[in-house]
């Protein structure tokens, strides 16, 4: 047997159904009372992982696999194939999902197809189901030096948890204390059959040209630099736990509703701003913005005048300032509340519904002896209409006329909610912004005859 072999062999004994169990017991407190599904690729990591399970005796929890087809290449399909003959071989359901990877500009490939798939497999999970993916103590140390040459902070040290939130459920990785050889040695001694994808040699990818080119010069230097790396990591864990924990602290002191307050964001020194931020855009489950972008944020957003309006966006997301809040939001919600255009002539003599467009909902005008709206005031013909800019509304006979955009500011409205504001005009003069405020013009008085409440029925909100 060569030296090679011999290696392979004794590094084969180190990886066992058993140990895995062990390592499963420790990552989740409830096993083996659970249901996993395996996200399984066909490759030798995933074939070791899945098969292991199945072979458990005496199983008691529930499995599953989930196969992903990115279609980026033509044989994926007969790949996806292949994953369905072994998981009847070992006697395990498996669910194929077809996807279609759409790469954003900027976004490497990679990226894209990762972001892709966990999508994929957050969709496929049942509630309470566990997500096992075969992660190894390799691709743990490729990970790390690849948040390293990128210029990551703490948190893309610590690379991937063991154990994380993965949607309502978890993600968990059992196969982090095993090399990939010994994984292979496994699989290979088992007779198992493997699924070969000839883009793990393409080396245009950075983690194959890491892979191929650079980690075997380093291991032959040091070869004990994957677990050395491993550990870096637990330690780059740990310190990431306290400045999360930090981050809490900061952030209930910071928080107004789902929004930050500016004045004590600035209250914090620099680093701790910016490590409150970072979690609390992480914690939306929105994707970090790069170290220019974070700056800004702390920076110049949280230093503009209040009515400036500062934001800064980055992919789909986008932080905005209004007055003292800070708040953040996809670009799928500003697309919810998007401005109306135009504008609707509601005969209310003829009805006391007005029907908005789509996500605006509705309005009524409910008949009530105590009503603060007169409607001989208001007339048998109103205009509803959006802000466009520059709208006042006199609150009081004789007062000022006040400008809409700090009404909204002082009663904090929520920045998604300003722009659906339907705006009742009665000859050309703003008299009642949905059912927030009334014009002096229309209030009711001691002598009025017919009384009755502006009620906005909103529409609910959507899901994202």
């Amino acid at each position: 047997m060569s030296a090679a072999n011999r290696q392979r062999a004794g590094a084969g004994r180190a990886f066992s159904c058993e140990r895995l169990i062990e390592h499963l017991h420790g990552l989740l407190p409830q096993f083996p009372h659970v249901s996993l599904c395996v996200a399984f690729s066909g490759g030798v990591d995933s074939t070791a992982l899945l098969a292991s399970l199945a072979r458990v005796r005496g199983r008691t929890f529930g499995l599953r696999a989930a196969h992903i087809d990115h279609g980026l290449h033509p044989d994926s399909s007969l790949w996806s194939g292949q994953c369905r003959q072994l998981a009847r071989r070992l006697g395990v359901p498996l669910r194929v999902m077809r996807i279609a990877v759409a790469q954003p500009p900027g976004a490497s490939l990679e990226e894209a197809a990762r972001s892709a798939r966990y999508r994929a497999l957050g969709a496929l999970l049942k509630p309470g189901e566990t997500l096992l993916t075969a992660h190894n103590q390799d691709d743990q140390l490729e990970t790390v030096l690849l948040q390293l040459f990128r210029g990551c902070g703490l948190a893309g040290l610590a690379a991937m948890p063991a154990a994380a939130p993965f949607g309502g459920t978890r993600l968990v990785r059992p196969l982090l204390g095993f090399s990939r050889a010994q994984l292979a040695a496994w699989v290979e001694a088992e007779g198992l059959p493997v699924v070969v994808d000839p883009t793990n040699a393409d080396e245009r990818f950075d983690r194959n040209y890491l892979r191929r080119q650079v980690l075997p010069a380093v291991r032959s230097r040091w070869s004990g630099v994957a677990a050395a790396v491993a550990r870096t990591a637990r330690h780059a864990a740990e310190g990431q736990q306290l400045l999360a924990a930090l981050a809490r602290a900061d952030l209930e002191r910071a928080s107004d509703g789902a929004a930050l307050s500016v004045r004590a964001l600035r209250l914090l020194p620099p680093p701790r701003r910016r490590n409150a931020l970072r979690f609390w855009i992480a914690s939306g489950a929105h994707t970090l913005p790069d170290a220019r972008r974070l700056e800004q944020i702390a920076g110049p957003v949280l230093e503009a005048r209040p009515d400036a309006h500062p934001h800064v966006a980055w992919g789909a997301v986008r932080v905005e300032r209004h007055g003292d809040r800070l708040s953040i939001e996809q670009a799928a919600a500003r697309a919810d509340r998007s401005v109306p255009a135009g504008e609707i002539l509601w005969e209310v003599g003829a009805s006391a519904r007005c029907a908005l467009p789509e996500g605006c909902g509705e309005l009524e005008l409910r008949a009530d002896p105590h009503g603060p709206l007169d409607l001989d005031a208001l007339g048998a013909t109103v205009t509803v209409r959006w802000r466009r800019g520059g709208e006042r509304l006199r609150l009081r006979p004789g007062g000022a006329r006040r400008a809409l955009k700090s009404l909204l500011q002082e009663a904090r409205v929520p920045p998604a909610e300003r722009s659906r504001l339907p705006l009742l005009l009665r000859d050309g003069e703003l008299v009642a912004v949905a059912d927030l405020w009334l014009g002096a013009s229309v209030r009711a008085q001691r002598t009025s005859c017919r009384r009755a409440r502006l009620i906005w029925k909103k529409p609910p909100r959507p899901m994202h």
